[in-house]
């Protein structure tokens, strides 16, 4: 599975580049699907609803299904985070999987960067990082995006990964 990721700190702008390759992608015609880390709990579900009240009695996972879309929830209860490895075993074969976060693992990355937080780039210490996509010029040893320039972002990721 070809795989890539988008990383950088809080506030960077790693969801909204997400939102944008993933659209520009999937234009050219590529599958494409998302593996995003949260560093704090969520809930996608809703109280009051009966996949919620089945979480909450105790259930393991619970499995809600339409005729639109399929989610599995599944409740760690204690147990250790998945790995990024056993995450994407269990995606359905694709073009692309963009993976937003995961910042230490081995993957290929493109950093997403703006001053104004005033962070440091993670790129400087990080070979996984290809390129960096910023606000700002940069002078740095790999390409320099703008920010915004989702098509050209696009191009180099696709050909890293050999579509």
């Amino acid at each position: 599975m070809r795989l890539y990721g988008v990383t950088g700190w809080k506030n960077a702008g790693k969801t909204g580049l997400m939102e944008r390759l993933v659209s520009e992608i999937t234009g050219r015609g590529f599958t494409v699907s998302t593996v995003k880390h949260a560093h704090h709990s969520f809930d996608v579900d809703q109280p009051g609803r009966d996949s919620h009240r089945h979480r909450v009695a105790g259930a393991h996972e619970v499995l809600l299904a339409s005729g639109q879309r399929v989610a599995l929830m599944q409740e760690l209860r204690g147990a250790p985070e998945p790995t990024l490895e056993s995450l994407l075993a269990r995606l359905s074969p694709v073009d692309l999987v963009l993976i937003e976060g995961y910042k230490r693992a081995g993957h290929a990355k493109i950093e997403a960067f703006r001053a104004e937080p005033g962070n440091t780039l993670i790129a400087t210490d990080d070979d996984t990082i290809r390129a960096v996509a910023s606000d700002t010029p940069l002078e740095l040893d790999r390409p320099v995006f703008d920010l915004n320039a989702t098509a050209k972002i696009a191009d180099f990721i696709l050909d890293e990964v050999g579509l």
